[in-house]
């Protein structure tokens, strides 16, 4: 099933030509945002169904006139990597960390029992094989742009890259905007050093995996969305299993507190596991 789409051009500080697309709501609006180089194109996460991910590949050869030489997978997530082998089959590189891909096979396996039904045929039944850039940050040449590959921690995944070229950061999931965050490991203090390490780089234009591009604020915003959701959970002095009627009174309050945010489902679904970080579990 193909995805309606909208693409928005934009320009890093350090003129940089980038585009976006991004997937309608059925397939959670993901953006994959391509990096337009003088010889070639580079595109940042390949879509949750593979004819989505081929979307973006030839919107981007459209939008540019030039191939999609290369993709860089940023966590495991499959909105990130389903996409994989269909642009592989296209002849595109696809690349991420060795600590990426080695926690891609069980994230698919436990993915798979969730949306495999429901949105198959399209749904990929095995995990894609992914070129292993290696295990520490690097820099790599493609499509005449110099990327440095800057391998990071835990986030909204247990293992994350964020690209950087001339000033300019992708980091897919682990900074949103207008909407909640995806917390389902439930490891917000870790993912709050993360995003600490990413303005650490002192970005001018921040890329990020659902929502609007923008600044480095972007980043504090994330950065304070996860400890306003933390400071919450705490507050509860966790010490035993939650119950459902305090995790509901706890998500219509982190709700309330940004009345504007969709996905209000991701809340949900990572509480528990907020719950079970705070009480040291």
């Amino acid at each position: 099933m193909l995805a309606a789409l909208s693409v928005l051009a934009v320009m890093s500080t350090a003129e940089v030509p980038v585009g976006t697309f991004t997937s309608r709501p059925f397939v959670f609006e993901t953006n994959s945002h391509w990096i337009e180089g003088p010889t070639g194109v580079v595109l940042i996460d390949t879509q949750f169904l593979p004819d989505v991910g081929v979307l973006a590949l030839e919107k981007a050869e459209r939008a540019t006139g030039k191939k999609v030489v290369l993709a860089v997978v940023l966590h495991p997530n499959p909105d990130k990597f389903n996409g994989a082998a269909a642009l592989r089959a296209r002849g595109v590189r696809v690349i991420t960390s060795e600590q990426v891909a080695a926690e891609i096979p069980a994230v698919h396996a436990l993915r798979k029992t969730w949306f495999f039904e429901k949105y198959s045929p399209d749904y990929p039944a095995d995990a894609p094989e992914l070129e292993r850039f290696g295990n520490v940050s690097q820099t790599v040449e493609a499509g005449g742009l110099t990327l440095k590959l800057h391998v990071l921690g835990v986030g909204c995944s247990r293992a994350h890259v964020v690209v950087e070229v001339d000033g300019a950061v992708f980091v897919g999931d682990l900074v949103s905007n207008g909407v909640h965050a995806w917390i389902e490991l439930g490891m917000l203090p870790e993912w709050m050093e993360t995003l600490d390490a990413v303005s650490a780089l002192k970005p001018s234009r921040v890329y990020v995996g659902r929502g609007a591009s923008g600044g480095p604020e972007l980043i504090a915003a994330q950065r304070a969305y996860l400890l306003s959701v933390w400071e919450r959970v705490r507050a509860m002095e966790p010490s035993d299993a939650p119950s459902p009627e305090v995790l509901a009174a706890l998500k219509a309050e982190i709700e309330a507190a940004y009345p504007t945010y969709d996905y209000a489902a991701f809340i949900r679904i990572g509480l528990p596991a907020v719950w079970n970080r705070a009480r040291g579990r």
